[in-house]
């Protein structure tokens, strides 16, 4: 999927605007605090400045003019203790937005997940909706863009407003005031209320052309940087990618040869300094002439008695800033109308379309777990291809059934799951639970009847509790029950040992070291187990075993499955192989062959017939003579 390299230009202010509205609710919801310190923070930390300013124009005044005592004790205090006060305030405002921001990524991703998990899954298997959501996540890790970059833009649109305001409401009263006296010449000109209107024009011109030189740095600059980010966006894969491999075979030079053809290259950078270059320094240049205009104005007024001098340190100081702040808010806002691509790219992920049908029936929670599942001839065929991976395939199984799924890779047994566990509904055909279709159940209570291990199963780096339970909060006798029953005796008597030294229970020593330097190293199969594990702590009706132990040799294969068995008990068991292995003691095996059902019966009866059964068991006896004569 290519990247969205949409320009501003090519969208309204209203397009901007709501791209941008979307992203402040997304934070409201996931942060609501952003809102409160995004403000409060920026407008203690500009009041202090101006404060300082106001109160020390007075104080020159004071001193040039009257020289009141009282007058001057007063706003001397008034400075120090306020000033101390508004500092005070803005460290502790400035402090808990810190605070808050310090949580920004996790909730960003949190709230991502959450999203995720909310999605169809034919999603989460396009490639295309896998490179859309790793360009987001190197797009925020890498160059601060989407979300994030709006979380951080917020205070510093926020405080440039607030600079604007304080400055217009202490430069007012510069226009307003009028000399007692008169003079003739350039100076009295300056005290006239022409001049006036001259001046405050001037200051909305510099601010105008503040603004468009902001924005043309800004434009300028927009290619380069969008290069940049696409450079990050590989730095940030490749940094998650190291192995053995990279040394074994020398990858590293493929990653070297890449960033030599996409990598950070010169004349992007060469492009970014001459554009800040030119229009840093025009602005530089329309300010010093800003400065000099408003010295002139103000000295003049000053001159003719119309304010004291430190009303004139005081006006000085605040167009200066007024200007700037105009300039510095413009550069934010193109910033934000910039990273609205970025924001764009988010809401396509975040918007991809849910046409599965989440039913409204409840599943009838039966004592005696007396369930059928029927497919009535179920076709289907996987999102945006037009080959059938199954065709026409009926069957009924009830619970405590025993049954192999069998066939070569690609015959169509994953899919078969799949269809089974309602990730995806089939093109043709019905699936019916009890005689009624499956996507009139609730979603979420048919899905509680299935227990999967699947083949590229997963395990975190978390305590084995944990990831049994597939929560945080999960009963430790039952973890350890459903340990036991997957074959891991043993290996747990040495984790109780081991967690004993450590004051803690086996349960909460974590699988790898991932998160936790004392994390427990385990061979492939007691993974595998601990996966077995968890099928057998939520205690479905039915449980399914795709292929999760293909990386074992067939006998090992054998032994586990025939283990796993043992310890289903009565519910149905699926057991699914391009091996025959978990097949003699199923009572019943469907054969795949090109996505459709060929043959079924018991291991006797197929392998004595002519057809696929046997030609498979016929390939792959000699794995299992010697176990079978055992």
């Amino acid at each position: 999927m290519k990247r969205n390299k949409e320009k501003p230009e090519g969208r309204t202010l209203r397009q901007d605007a709501a791209l941008l509205w979307r992203a402040l609710k997304i934070w409201d919801e996931i942060q609501p605090r952003f809102w409160l310190y995004g403000i409060l923070a920026p407008l203690a930390s500009t009041a202090i400045p101006y404060f300082g300013l106001f109160l020390s124009s007075e104080l020159i005044n004071e001193l040039a003019g009257a020289r009141d005592p009282g007058r001057l004790f007063a706003l001397a205090g008034i400075a120090v203790g306020g000033g101390f006060a508004l500092s005070v305030l803005s460290r502790m405002l400035e402090g808990r937005k810190e605070i808050a921001q310090s949580y920004q990524w996790v909730k960003q991703e949190e709230y991502l997940n959450r999203a995720q998990n909310g999605f169809q899954y034919e999603h989460l298997e396009d490639p295309k909706v896998q490179l859309l959501r790793s360009q987001i996540f190197a797009d925020s890790n890498a160059f601060g863009g989407g979300l994030i970059y709006v979380y951080h833009a917020f205070p510093g649109i926020a405080e440039q407003l607030f600079r604007i305001l304080l400055s217009a409401a202490l430069t007012v009263s510069m226009f307003t005031l009028r000399a007692d006296g008169t003079s003739s010449g350039l100076a009295g000109w300056a005290a006239s209320p022409a001049a006036a209107v001259l001046m405050a024009g001037l200051i909305l011109a510099g601010a105008a052309g503040s603004v468009r030189l902001e924005s043309a740095k800004m434009t300028g600059s927009q290619e380069a940087v969008f290069e940049l980010a696409e450079c990050n966006s590989r730095v940030a894969v490749y940094g998650s990618l190291w192995g053995a491999d990279m040394i074994v075979f020398g990858l590293n030079r493929i990653v070297t040869d890449d960033f030599r053809r996409y990598g950070l290259r010169p004349e992007w950078v060469r492009k970014l300094g001459k554009v800040g270059e030119k229009y840093g320094s025009l602005l530089t240049l329309l300010r010093a002439g800003m400065d000099l205009a408003l010295f002139l104005f103000v000295a003049a007024k000053a001159y003719l008695g119309a304010f004291g001098i430190g009303s004139f340190v005081l006006y000085q100081g605040t167009v200066s800033r007024f200007v700037e702040a105009v300039g510095e808010l413009s550069g934010r806002i193109g910033g934000l109308r910039n990273n609205n691509r970025f924001l764009a790219q988010l809401y396509e992920y975040l918007d991809l379309p849910n046409n599965m049908y989440r039913g409204t029936l409840a599943v009838e929670k039966r004592d005696d777990l007396d369930y059928e599942i029927e497919f009535r001839d179920v076709s289907f065929r996987y999102p945006r291809t037009d080959a059938y991976a199954l065709r026409h395939v009926s069957m009924k199984f009830r619970i405590g059934e025993k049954l192999a799924v069998v066939g070569e890779n690609g015959s169509g047994k994953t899919t078969f799951i799949k269809l089974l566990c309602r990730l995806y509904d089939p093109t043709e055909g019905k699936i019916l639970l009890n005689g009624i279709d499956i996507t009139r159940y609730r979603y979420d209570e048919y899905l509680a009847l299935f227990s999967v291990v699947f083949q590229d199963y997963m395990l975190f780096d978390l305590p084995i509790g944990e990831n049994v339970a597939a929560s945080p909060d999960y009963d430790g006798e039952r973890v350890r029950a459903s340990l036991i029953r997957a074959g891991l005796g043993e290996k747990l008597a040495a984790l109780d040992a081991l967690a004993e030294e450590r004051g803690t229970r086996a349960a909460a020593l974590a699988v790898g070291r991932g998160y936790d330097s004392e994390g427990i190293d385990l061979s492939g199969g007691e993974r595998q187990k601990i996966a077995l594990a968890r099928a057998l702590y939520k205690d479905a009706p039915f449980v399914v075993l795709d292929e999760p132990t293909a990386a074992l040799d067939p006998i090992a294969e054998a032994a586990v499955y025939e283990d796993f068995n043992r310890v289903a008990r009565d519910k149905t068991t699926v057991f699914i192989s391009h091996r025959l292995s978990s097949c003699r003691f199923c009572q019943r095996i469907l054969v795949f062959d090109r996505g459709r059902i060929v043959q079924t019966g018991s291991h006797e009866m197929l392998s004595e017939a002519e057809g696929k059964y046997r030609e498979l068991w016929t390939a792959q006896a000699k794995y299992y003579v010697g176990s079978q004569e055992e």
